[in-house]
């Protein structure tokens, strides 16, 4: 089979020198923490005068200050020296094997390059690389400003497969012993030890398409999910749309061959046991009951609540009933919510044409919410009303993406803030 049909390859991936501190050089995902400026100014005293990604990438908590510009430009100067000054090895056409422990429970994944052109992040896409929640296009125009001009990618980007067998990343970690170890380093801020080792061996890299191959020979050919964003899609989408500036100026040789068609993720399988899905929670401040039934009806024909006596019960009912459901908590109260008659397949998507609804009449604020025990917070203090979502099942998730599309936005979380992806490795697209 034409390897380039599996929308996967090896790459030319650049890691620190020995001798550079790796505990300063990585830093978590620039999206996240983005209402807490305090961390990140503490992630500046550690990282102090050291090589460091938090110079080559852009916290989102500065998108809107002022100096963006300045910011950038000192970005790909910073980019530019450390390629000058030596700061990378490069791991010439290789994977990597990540290890990533945090809190007691321990993730592996699969840096490696995915193609561009077989990415579509629009909501019915039938691409073999897809997004799985609604891509916000006005938040690629940003992005695409700190990316057109860098000579590196960084990737905080986490692909999910769905490999239930455990044929691609688990007999690599069963053979972890014979594969050469290239870092090991704590992580800052309680993001917990990360580990990478080097695939490299025409035997391993071999093993590595054929189980890819195995798997898209599986798929359904007219609706061929491979490769489902888990975290970062609007980064990816970012990469896409500057590759779909670039490209319209290169021969079709030059497309081919060019570093800039394919982008530098992680993957991981769904199936492995210590990746978490939490579902994001929505609170609407100050709005009424009367208006929130009165939206909801708009979607659906009717609502059954039940009282619940406490969150566990409530919880216990959303997520153990078929059918529509969602928690709601008002006045210091706790309901089950039963949706009938609704086209809706999902309690997040009626959601979001309820607040799509609201929101274009300015009618309240809305925010999501990552936990349960803050919503319920939230929710109790003045006229405000708070909506639990049920688990995403991750048994079923590449299936409702395949049939339904992406999920609406802030549907789910994978993991907490301090278990999202650390930038460590970094490749040349220019």
């Amino acid at each position: 089979m034409d390897k380039s049909k599996l929308g996967i390859k090896s790459a030319d991936i650049l890691l620190p020198r020995e001798g550079i501190d790796l505990k300063k050089w990585a830093t978590v995902a620039c999206d996240q923490y983005t209402s807490e400026p305090e961390y990140w100014l503490d992630v500046e005293k550690i990282v102090a005068d050291s090589p460091s990604t938090f110079r080559i990438t852009f916290p989102e908590v500065y998108l809107e200050k002022e100096g963006k510009k300045e910011r950038i430009r000192n970005i790909v100067k910073t980019m530019e020296d450390y390629i000058e000054e030596g700061v990378f090895t490069e791991y010439k056409d290789s994977f990597i094997l990540v290890k990533r422990t945090c809190d007691g429970k321990s993730r592996y994944g699969l840096m490696a390059a995915l193609d561009l052109d077989q990415y579509d992040y629009s909501k019915d896409s039938r691409s073999l690389i897809r997004a799985t929640e609604g891509t916000i296009l006005e938040r690629i125009p940003p992005r695409k400003e700190i990316r057109k001009d860098a000579p590196l990618e960084l990737p905080h980007i986490m692909v999910l497969i769905s490999d239930e067998k455990r044929s691609v990343i688990e007999p690599l970690k069963d053979k972890m012993d014979s594969l050469k170890r290239i870092y090991s380093t704590e992580l800052m801020k309680d993001g917990g030890y990360l580990e990478g080792y080097l695939i490299d061996s025409d035997e391993d890299k071999e093993m590595i398409y054929q189980a890819f191959e195995n798997l898209y020979l599986a798929l359904d050919k007219t609706n061929p999910l491979l490769f489902a964003m888990g975290d970062g899609n609007h980064s990816l989408a970012t990469a896409k749309s500057c590759w779909e500036d670039m490209k319209k100026g290169l021969s079709e040789e030059e497309r081919k061959d060019s570093k800039a068609r394919y982008a530098l993720v992680e993957i991981e399988n769904i199936y492995d046991e210590a990746l978490l899905f939490e579902p994001i929670h929505r609170v609407f401040f100050n709005l009424s009951m009367d208006e929130f039934e009165k939206e909801v009806l708009k979607y659906a024909k009717g609502m059954t609540y039940h009282r619940e006596k406490s969150i566990e019960d409530m919880v216990e009912r959303i997520n153990g009933k078929d059918g529509l459901m969602f928690g709601l908590s008002v006045n210091n109260e706790l309901y089950s919510v039963e949706v009938k008659g609704s086209r809706n397949f999902l309690s997040a998507s009626l959601m979001q044409s309820v607040i799509d609804s609201l929101k274009e009449r300015n009618a309240c604020q809305i925010d999501y919410i990552h936990g349960i025990d803050v919503t319920v917070k939230l929710s109790n203090e003045g006229n405000n009303i708070g909506i639990i979502l049920p688990d995403v099942d991750k048994s079923s998730f590449f299936e409702t993406v395949i049939k339904e599309g992406s999920f609406p936005r802030k549907t789910f979380s994978i993991g907490h803030a301090n278990e999202k992806r650390y930038y460590m490795e970094a490749r040349r697209i220019k």
